[in-house]
């Protein structure tokens, strides 16, 4: 799950003139003989109004701070330079024809105006500041940083926008002593660097930059003029590493996959650094997936990439000490455009699944969407030894109905003869992303004999629910619970759901959600992640420990800092921290212990 630029010129077509739930322009009080030329801007938040020091290690302080949550859009170096080079100047202005004549109607799901409203519209960096606590205590096993990924674009769009295509920001809650510091930084990705520093996108976004045949032909020109002209280099990278966050080897990535994972690191007051674009030595060269799987207890993590050409799909993994180990290329899979979005482990095997949703950019050139419903293709789930040296014990297996985009879990029964998996099921796909409010999503429960070759499921929930997480410590093994957020409808989550897995009975289908939490009137987080209480005993409970998230409330406009007691019947809150700073809405996080931040 994934920059941006923005030329909202008066000269505009008023339906792209301004987005939704922003503020007017700052441009509208020019003179009309300004000499300026205002090409694009950035989104900011004010400057907080502090009458009081923040509160720090051996500090006093004798009043919060008041956070500002009003927006402005500030005009920055955004504006058209008059020391451009000329190639630059005819690229820029072909861009400007592009989206201000050529662009063809914007869609619903690439329309700024949606992508980009309420809390999903972007803020500006957040420096290491301190929270306030409003309710409870932070407990003492929440000694770390949680961090939360999402898309947060640098620029407003000049043109058509998808939610998946923003600048990946991480926000990360420190906490230590009972205390916690909130950070907002971007991911300092190439993509983000070289669109600074000219001020506006030059990168053709994934998820909308296709967008109509003669449009997507001329942003393709531009892009390929760009290069000539040395404006960017697409060896560099173009993703915006936007997605989800994965620790291993003893480093911290944040990941998108449509680029190479990008190292961060924590510094001693709490603050995001980037550290750059990681090939592991030169061993990965392509794109990888933003769900790679880690063994708790072997700490390899595994891995695949997608391309669309042979081989379609490409396993591999990183040992312990987080380096990469040779490809196992799957001739086996036959759609070029199926969407792998994740894939589970077991003690013993990988597994992947071949669905009916595509993403096809060839699609949404000739008008259409980026991702589509092939009717005629049968789900297939795909089994491999999770250490093969090549394909030829992979078994294929067919699933007709199975549309997973997160696959929860998986671990082995019988002796290995039988594998079950827990995942993520849509029933209403069509159009998918198109209006995603529309999408339904199940979670069920797939068992798969390995012998006979027969598969059945199991419905383990028929309410809407997505961004599901389960105790890390249980990965690849057998788990009991699963945590889900609530769609009301997608991609707002309005409240956090615990299923029970063992009350699922062969041949039956049945509501095994046995907590809930709903976040009240206007309020809507994200995903839950699970912090166990303590992580070192392996004879806990799977569920002693508390549900962490971001909340924010639309009537206020004030974010939280929400942990939850994973045990209780209705997922009680413990602790509820007032956050300093808006935090949009986001895709997926991790919770990072003290003592793995502070390793070399």
């Amino acid at each position: 799950m994934y920059s941006l630029s923005s030329s909202f010129l008066p000269t505009f077509s008023p339906p792209y003139s301004t987005l939704s739930q922003l503020p007017p322009p700052p441009w509208s009080s020019l003179p009309p003989s300004s000499p300026i030329c205002i090409r694009s801007i950035r989104i900011e938040e004010k400057p907080q109004t502090i009458t009081t020091t923040t509160k720090r290690a051996g500090q006093d302080q004798t009043k919060k701070p008041t956070p500002s949550l009003n927006i402005e859009k500030r005009v920055t170096s955004s504006m058209v330079k008059n020391d451009q080079s000329l190639p630059a100047t005819i690229l820029n202005a072909f861009d400007n024809i592009i989206n201000d004549f050529i662009d063809p109607p914007l869609r619903h799901s690439i329309d700024p105006r949606n992508g980009l409203s309420n809390n999903f519209s972007p803020v500006n960096e957040l420096p290491p500041t301190d929270c306030e606590i409003s309710e409870g205590a932070l407990p003492s096993c929440l000694s770390g940083v949680y961090f939360r990924n999402g898309a947060n674009p640098q620029f407003l769009p000049r043109g058509p926008y998808h939610l998946f295509d923003g600048d990946g920001m991480l926000h990360a809650i420190r906490i230590s002593k009972g205390k916690a510091t909130l950070c907002s930084r971007y991911v300092k990705t190439y993509k983000y660097n070289i669109e600074k520093e000219v001020g506006f996108p030059i990168i053709l976004n994934v998820f909308s930059g296709f967008n109509g045949l003669i449009a997507s032909m001329a942003r393709m020109a531009v892009t390929g003029g760009r290069v000539l002209a040395g404006q960017l280099d697409p060896f560099k990278g173009n993703g915006p590493a936007n997605t989800s966050l994965a620790f291993f080897g003893n480093k911290l990535y944040a990941l998108g996959e449509t680029d190479l994972p990008y190292a961060i690191k924590l510094a001693p007051d709490g603050d995001i650094i980037t550290i750059g674009r990681h090939d592991f030595d030169g061993k990965l060269s392509m794109r990888m997936t933003a769900h790679p799987k880690i063994d708790p207890i072997t700490k390899e993590a595994f891995a695949f990439s997608c391309t669309s050409i042979p081989p379609f799909l490409t396993f591999f993994r990183f040992n312990e000490n987080g380096e990469k180990q040779a490809d196992v290329p799957i001739f086996s899979m036959t759609n070029p455009t199926s969407f792998i979005h994740d894939f589970a482990i077991t003690k013993n095997y990988a597994i992947f699944s071949e669905i009916q949703i595509t993403i096809n950019p060839i699609a949404m050139i000739g008008g259409g969407s980026l991702f589509n419903l092939d009717p005629k293709t049968v789900p297939r789930v795909g089994v491999i030894p999770r250490y093969a040296k090549n394909e030829l014990e992979m078994k294929w297996f067919e699933v007709p109905g199975w549309n997973t985009v997160h696959s929860i879990n998986a671990w082995e029964e019988d002796g290995g003869d039988t594998v079950i998996m827990v995942g993520t099921n849509m029933l209403l796909v069509d159009p998918l992303l198109e209006k995603i409010e529309n999408v339904h999503v199940v979670v069920e429960k797939m068992t798969i004999n390995l012998k006979t070759g027969i598969v059945s499921r199991q419905l383990l929930s028929t309410r809407n629910l997505e961004l599901p997480t389960i105790n890390p410590a249980f990965i690849a093994v057998k788990n009991r619970y699963v945590y889900c957020g609530v769609g009301d409808p997608m991609p707002k989550i309005a409240g956090i759901v615990k299923i029970d897995v063992s009350l699922s009975k062969v041949g039956q289908d049945q509501e095994c959600v046995v907590a809930t939490r709903m976040f009240g009137p206007g309020c809507f987080g994200g995903e839950p992640f699970f912090v166990a209480n303590e992580y070192r005993n392996t004879d806990a409970d799977e569920d002693d420990g508390y549900l962490v998230s971001y909340v924010h409330n639309e009537n206020t406009g004030e974010s939280r800092f929400l942990v939850m007691d994973a045990k209780s019947p209705t997922l009680e809150i413990v602790c509820d921290v007032k956050l300093p700073h808006r935090v949009p809405y986001g895709f997926h996080g991790l919770f990072v212990k003290e003592s793995d931040i502070n390793k070399p």
